[in-house]
């Protein structure tokens, strides 16, 4: 009877410290906690990447400005200031996460402002959250 209580315990014990060593948060069918699907589309070759960041001196120019003013606007989220910026022949693309649609408007206002600019192509995204 002893040696059957000791096995009962030792294998209660035993499920025990296996269910511990499983991750509790883990995704369920249909959910992604990554951007895996969003890295697949920038393989596309008609996709922008920074990559395609044209060297020429007006380009990065304009790159700069565009990033400095980003970075100089501490309203701005920080998924907001690491946008994608690529400048080719004076067409800029912006692509990346933001907070919000006033964060989209206030980029586009800053990037408007600078000279230099024959048309922006504005990707710009952000993700309605409801509560």
């Amino acid at each position: 009877m002893q040696k059957l209580f000791l096995m009962t315990m030792l294998s209660l014990t035993l499920i025990a410290c296996d269910s511990q060593d499983k991750p509790k948060n883990t995704p369920q069918s249909g959910e992604d906690y990554d951007n895996t699907g969003k890295n697949i589309r920038d393989r596309d070759s008609m996709v922008k990447t920074p990559l395609d960041q044209s060297e020429s001196e007006a380009d990065r120019t304009i790159t700069q400005k565009i990033r400095q003013a980003l970075m100089s606007d501490d309203s701005l989220s920080t998924n907001a200031k690491n946008i994608k910026i690529i400048t080719i022949n004076g067409v800029v693309t912006l692509r990346g996460p933001v907070a919000n649609p006033q964060e989209k408007e206030v980029i586009a206002r800053k990037v408007n402002g600078v000279q230099g600019i024959v048309r922006v192509d504005n990707q710009l995204e952000f993700t309605r959250i409801n509560n």
